[in-house]
């Protein structure tokens, strides 16, 4: 089944930001960042140095990208609701990562702060932020959350940074779907397309839940841009996941015991990549 075809063709986002087939963007969880309900008082000094100790663990293992995500601030703000501290801890912390490691880096601001997370990625040079909802609306834990494409694109005009890419993911996790149960996952895939998203995402369930392939191939069915998976992947799923993806964005399993409030772990990163490498020298 082709894809429909919405806005005319645009250059691969993933081709442009990596050198490689089949990409991997290990996550960088932050520790609670000040004004979250959970941080402790912790120096800041200190979160900081977690993420680029994970940061080296990654880039020496051979990941293709970063991405950082103020993952301890739970529970999460609405978008309006992301106070200037907020921005101002996952700014220090991006850049604390970027002069750690060369590796490109992105940024998630939760919950779905699409708009900070741009002006994030403005200051720190990093190359894309991710959105959980890109379009339409679905009832988070957070509430009701209308997807921030019209107002996020206009900001990220007003401040220059169209080099920032945006990854769009389609059917999130960690939500229900009744506001758009009508719409089938194919044609929310295209709605993200249809807003001028350049990746987009599929995930499973919740943070570490496997993506099943048929959920890939569903949003497949809907789009034309670059597919990645988004939750879940381990070196089992390689194989079958990476038949009908474009990459992957995986977090909780390199991190030690698969906790991802863990640091990230050496072997489990090796043990991914070998895997990854596998499928990119057989395509």
């Amino acid at each position: 089944m082709t894809a429909p075809k919405v806005l005319p063709p645009k250059p691969s986002a993933l081709e442009e930001l990596f050198a490689v087939k089949k990409p991997i963007i290990g996550v960088i969880h932050l520790r609670a960042l000040p004004g979250a309900p959970r941080y402790d008082g912790t120096p800041v000094r200190e979160i900081y140095a977690d993420a680029v100790r994970d940061a080296h663990t990654l880039a020496d293992g051979g990941v293709d990208g970063i991405i950082v995500e103020n993952a301890g601030d739970m529970p999460f703000s609405r978008p309006e609701d992301i106070g200037p501290e907020t921005v101002a801890g996952l700014t220090a912390a991006c850049l604390a990562v970027r002069d750690a490691v060369d590796t490109p880096i992105g940024i998630t601001c939760v919950a779905n702060a699409v708009i900070p997370a741009l002006g994030v990625a403005k200051a720190v040079g990093a190359r894309w932020v991710r959105a959980n909802q890109w379009v339409n609306a679905y009832v988070a834990n957070e509430g009701f959350l209308n997807g921030p494409a019209p107002r996020a694109l206009r900001y990220r005009a007003a401040i220059g940074a169209q080099d920032v890419r945006i990854f769009a993911d389609v059917h999130v996790k960690f939500g229900a779907h009744a506001i758009t149960a009508d719409r089938s996952i194919d044609e929310q895939a295209t709605d993200a397309e249809w807003f001028d998203a350049d990746v987009l995402i599929a995930t499973g369930t919740r943070t570490g839940s496997p993506t099943q392939p048929a959920e890939v191939e569903e949003v497949r069915k809907g789009t034309n841009l670059p597919l990645i998976v988004g939750s879940g992947l381990s070196p089992e799923q390689v194989p079958s996941l990476f038949n009908v993806a474009d990459g992957a964005i995986i977090g909780q399993w390199l991190k030690v015991d698969g906790r991802w409030w863990n640091p990230v772990d050496p072997k489990r990163v090796e043990q991914l990549m070998n895997a990854v490498s596998k499928v990119r020298s057989a395509g």
